[in-house]
């Protein structure tokens, strides 16, 4: 069956203490959208900051168009901001980026334009060709490619960067997902594979990937191991004992 394409772009960013990147984040996705006429609103949830990004964004919001500055409420965290984001979000496909400006606004049309080709899901990888990092951590780079062959391995897919959150979604992939359980950075983990397990179509595209250059980044490695497990196996379970129970009831399967 091959799917109408979306017609408005929601792009959901969590922002903690952002404010030396959101800022420019913020103009360089909606000048690059706007440029190719892509109908769109940004979403940046602010999750706790204590420095001046959630004034900021209210000052960009009187001059950029679609500009929703959110403010996430008590208990923070990476994934309830992301969640809340996807709770007040507009369109009819929706866009995961960092408000670092690690994730590069042209990957960012590329992927609409395979949303717009049929696909229900697209997956950035840094790591197939044409995909690259710059000045990626020695240590994370370890861990991640650690963490993303055991996925691989669990699951039996070839998608070789799941833990990365720069990934897009149409509307009914993510209610689809819904309850949305991880309320951290296990999050980036917990959509992609259970938008997998649950049977909805996606691919593949190569992706740049730039370590910020401003503020500090909120990922603490030791406090997520346990947590990534957790939603890891969580889905690993769905997918092999809950006899297609929560699959996607259409026929259009990948």
């Amino acid at each position: 069956m091959s799917l109408p394409p979306p017609t408005f772009l929601s792009i959901v960013i969590p922002a903690r203490d952002e404010e030396g990147s959101v800022g420019e984040t913020v103009r360089t996705v909606h000048d690059k959208l706007t440029a190719r006429g892509i109908a769109h609103e940004i979403i940046v949830v602010n999750d706790g900051s204590t420095d001046g990004t959630w004034a900021l964004l209210q000052e960009m919001a009187l001059t950029i168009p679609g500009l929703r500055p959110l403010e996430n409420k008590a208990p923070h965290g990476f994934g309830r901001a992301i969640i809340h984001g996807l709770n007040e979000m507009q369109g009819d496909a929706v866009a995961i980026m960092m408000a670092d400006l690690s994730d590069s606004p042209d990957d960012l049309v590329t992927y609409w334009d395979l949303l717009c080709a049929g696909h229900e899901c697209v997956f950035g990888s840094r790591f197939v060709s044409g995909g690259a990092v710059v000045d990626y951590p020695p240590l994370k780079y370890v861990l991640n490619r650690m963490a993303n062959l055991f996925i691989r391995i669990l699951f039996n897919i070839q998608l070789n960067d799941t833990t990365n959150a720069f990934k897009a979604y149409r509307r009914e992939v993510i209610e689809g997902c819904r309850p949305l359980i991880s309320p951290h950075f296990n999050l980036t983990v917990e959509l992609p594979l259970k938008a997998i397990v649950r049977g909805y179509n996606w691919t593949v595209t190569p992706i740049q990937w730039r370590n910020r250059r401003t503020g500090e980044a909120k990922l603490k490695i030791r406090e997520m191991g346990s947590r990534y497990l957790f939603i890891i196996l969580y889905l690993w379970l769905e997918k092999y004992f809950s006899r297609g129970d929560y699959r996607k009831q259409t026929d259009n399967k990948k």
